[in-house]
């Protein structure tokens, strides 16, 4: 019997996540789990971070094949010029994902923090006797003189006031809202008032009760967040004073800075570079902590 050929099948790409939708009535959504950084700010953060890979990589491994009296010659100036690219280049693929992630949480968490306040002023105006509709544009009206009308969660409202004045069903925005926030409690929201909403629920306890569980949550978060930024601050002083103060000491002694062009120095430094990194992000993920 003739062997059958395996047929290689070929990985297909999938396209990118995107970061815009357009709604049911053509208003661009955004979609809050994924940021693309514009060309501007990816030159800006990354300069920003080459600059600061540069000097800690100069200072670590930095004047290398000096002569013997200690002087620089064209090999240190290739190779401080070496260090410095190579350090900064990594530095900068290293931190424009960082800052990424940096951009998507404080915009959740500033997503997070007006729609608590959305459902106080829907609370607020549901017990005043309006019905839903009603209670979201004056919600939109509420949030706007609060926050301007740049913010987020007003936006939002306008989408959905927009798809409603369509005749699309407004828990059907609140659900599209909870999917591209990526918030769970704004996604858990929007699941509980579609049900209740068409099978004819206490809109006014659900609301309430929203509210109170997600104020007690993000109250908690707040007390946890003031604690650790003590630590943070430790955390940081810890990681620059190796940096600071190898600097001063190669500055100020030419022996101990040839001690660093040593090959055992090299390899110190190197296994001191890495524990370093490795630390900062040990104590970086110790920091990360969800309720």
């Amino acid at each position: 019997m003739a062997k059958q050929k395996k047929v290689k099948q070929k990985k297909v790409k999938l396209p990118p996540e995107p970061q815009r939708y357009a709604s049911v009535t053509n208003m661009i959504t955004w979609n809050y789990n994924v940021y693309y950084m514009t060309p501007k700010e990816k030159i800006l953060y990354f300069l920003l971070a080459f600059l600061v890979g540069g000097v800690v990589g100069y200072v670590f491994f930095g004047g290398l094949f000096k002569n013997e009296f200690y002087e620089a010659t064209m090999a240190t100036r290739i190779s401080n010029a070496i260090v410095i690219v190579i350090t900064g280049v990594i530095a900068g693929k290293i931190y424009l994902p960082m800052r990424t992630q940096q951009i998507l949480l404080k915009r959740k968490t500033a997503l997070k923090l007006q729609f608590r306040d959305l459902l106080d002023s829907l609370n607020t105006s549901l017990n005043a006797g309006n019905n839903v509709q009603d209670s979201f544009q004056s919600a939109h009206h509420d949030l706007q003189l609060q926050y301007g009308e740049s913010a987020d969660i007003v936006y939002e409202l306008e989408v959905i006031l927009s798809g409603v004045m369509n005749n699309f069903a407004i828990e059907d925005m609140l659900m599209d809202l909870g999917v591209r926030s990526g918030i769970d409690d704004i996604k858990s929201f929007a699941q509980v008032f579609e049900v209740c909403y068409r099978k004819g629920g206490n809109i006014k306890d659900i609301i309430r009760n929203t509210q109170s569980i997600l104020g007690d949550k993000m109250t908690i978060e707040q007390d946890i967040e003031t604690m650790m930024t003590a630590n943070r601050s430790e955390i940081n002083i810890m990681l620059i004073m190796p940096v600071v103060l190898v600097g001063m000491m190669k500055g100020t002694s030419v022996e101990f800075a040839a001690n660093f062009a040593t090959i055992p120095g090299i390899i110190s430094t190197v296994i001191g570079v890495i524990m370093f990194i490795i630390a900062w992000f040990v104590g970086r993920s110790i920091m990360k902590i969800k309720i």
